[in-house]
């Protein structure tokens, strides 16, 4: 790769602002782009995703270089993103170019400060101009061995700068704690829709709030559960799967009693799985609405679960689904390629990263001189 060029002097503000401001939607250049990732079967929320990850690289490049995005995207802009994302602007003087940038971004309302972005967030918007390559066919440098080696670095800076997110959670929602949960839950379709939510995203491996929110009922084959009491799922997109399909996943036992429950009782037969409902009337009932569970929707629901099963504010969150689930395994004697198929990691040091054993009685390598032979 070679040397990262000088930045080119930022346009004026006034200037830029004409060509991506942020309440004037995306330039007519880039609108082609969304229209041919519209023609791919994306949930809306990745879509505004998109929009709004391609409004911030098209004000960035512009502010840096005084030129449009390009298609394919040189190594050297790549690198000079990375790296105006990863520097410590409140060490540099007003006129370095990487504050300058950031200060025209501010003032545009699409940075917020110029703190250092957190990793998740370069990280997306990295995966977001990938895609965008993709829309047109080109791959782009993003895969380039000096392009990765600059964003682990960056990587380093940003969870230095925001303290490293502990994958850990202090509770992990193993089977106990899950069982207490499904238990707290109300009555009605608000209940069953809760258990619904909670058994689906542990039985699937822990799946994030944001897959859960994208759910449809077009992605459930449920022929299999009359026969076997099963459910396979497909989700769209998930955090180690955005350029293939990931791999289905299969529900059963509890979890597909649960999943099809709601469904039956709330008579969702197409669209968001997961829906929002009104509050109960005088003789308890509840109304499905047509919009699905936001993310936040989802927190807010495990939230009310933690709270009515006893436990204090903050106690477990939808992370813990994922830990308690590879917890749980672990204590089992699971091999660690079968949990990886069904959480959809793609490390093994990923998985370890997560799991918790609260109690080293249970672990089954303190049993292994003896396994198999009926001693305790």
């Amino acid at each position: 790769m070679d040397a990262v060029p000088p930045h080119s002097p930022p346009p004026g503000l006034s200037a830029l602002a004409r060509i991506v401001g942020p309440r004037e939607g995306l330039p007519p250049i880039y609108r082609d782009l969304i229209e041919r990732l519209a023609r791919e079967t994306i949930p809306a929320n990745t879509r505004r995703a998109l929009e709004s990850d391609l409004r911030y690289l098209a004000a960035w490049r512009r502010a840096a270089t005084g030129e449009d995005l390009a298609f394919p995207e040189s190594e050297d802009v790549v690198a000079r993103f990375i790296l105006d994302h990863s520097a410590d602007l409140a060490a540099m003087a007003p006129d370095d170019p990487p504050r300058l940038v950031a200060d025209i971004l501010i003032d545009l309302g699409l940075r917020r400060s110029r703190a250092l972005p957190r990793p998740a967030t370069l990280e997306r918007r990295l995966a977001s101009w990938r895609r965008l390559h993709g829309a047109r066919n080109l791959d782009g440098p993003f895969g380039a061995p000096a392009l990765r080696s600059l964003l682990a670095r960056a990587r380093a800076a940003g969870r230095a700068a925001h303290g490293r997110a502990a994958k850990k959670s202090a509770n992990p929602v193993d089977r106990a704690l899950l069982d207490r949960l499904v238990a707290a839950r109300g009555p009605g379709l608000h209940g069953l829709r809760d258990a619904a939510l909670i058994e689906t995203a542990w039985a699937t491996g822990g799946r994030r709030r944001s897959e859960l929110s994208a759910l449809r009922v077009e992605d459930l084959d449920l022929s299999a559960f009359a026969a076997r009491g099963a459910i396979t799922l497909r989700l769209r997109e998930t955090k180690t799967h955005k350029e293939v399909a990931p791999p289905p996943l299969l529900l059963s036992g509890r979890a597909a009693r649960a999943l099809d429950l709601w469904l039956r009782a709330s008579g969702v037969t197409e669209g968001a799985v997961f829906r929002a409902l009104t509050r109960p009337d005088r003789v308890g009932a509840a109304k499905v609405l047509d919009r699905g569970l936001s993310p936040t929707a989802i927190r807010a629901a495990f939230a009310r679960l933690v709270r009515a099963a006893g436990l204090p504010e903050g106690y477990a969150s939808p992370h813990g689904l994922r830990s308690g689930f590879i917890t749980e395994a672990a204590r089992a004697g699971i091999a660690v390629e079968a949990v990886m198929r069904v959480t959809l990691h793609r490390s093994r040091d990923q998985v370890a990263a997560y799991y918790h054993e609260l109690d080293l009685e249970k672990n089954p390598a303190t049993r292994l001189r003896d396994a198999g032979d009926g001693r305790a």
